[in-house]
């Protein structure tokens, strides 16, 4: 073996295998793209970010490690999504459920910030 040399295994790789998972259509609603990564919770994504967030919860995107998905405006994607394991525990990120995950104590009502965001979209409409 030389020092520093991977050997790997000719099997492919499978992420996630047997785990459960869940697809959500998204659409982006802004004007500019948005890139959401493998490891961020999904329901605290970009608000311009139109999809079903309650089913979101607890979830992060099926993807490699490191990889991201790119929304361009006006782009709707198909997206899977797995739940978080090992403590479930999310900090940071738009601090909106700063803790456990399964305690389900969600800070300043993400509802609230993304309906907001929506009906100032809808606006923007129509006055176009």
């Amino acid at each position: 073996m030389i020092p520093g040399e991977f050997i790997l295994r000719r099997d492919e790789i499978v992420c996630n295998e047997g785990r459960s998972t869940i697809t959500v259509s998204v659409l982006n609603l802004g004007d500019r793209p948005i890139q959401v990564g493998s490891h961020f919770h999904f329901y605290e994504a970009n608000s311009a970010l139109q999809f079903e967030r309650e089913l979101a919860y607890g979830m992060h995107l099926n993807i490699p490690s490191g990889a991201a998905v790119r929304f361009e405006p006006g782009d709707r994607k198909d997206v899977e999504l797995v739940p978080f394991t090992g403590t479930r525990h999310v900090y940071g990120l738009n601090n909106k459920t700063d803790g456990s995950l399964d305690e389900r104590v969600v800070l300043n009502t993400i509802g609230k910030d993304f309906e907001q965001r929506e009906s100032e979209i809808k606006k923007k409409e129509t006055l176009s």
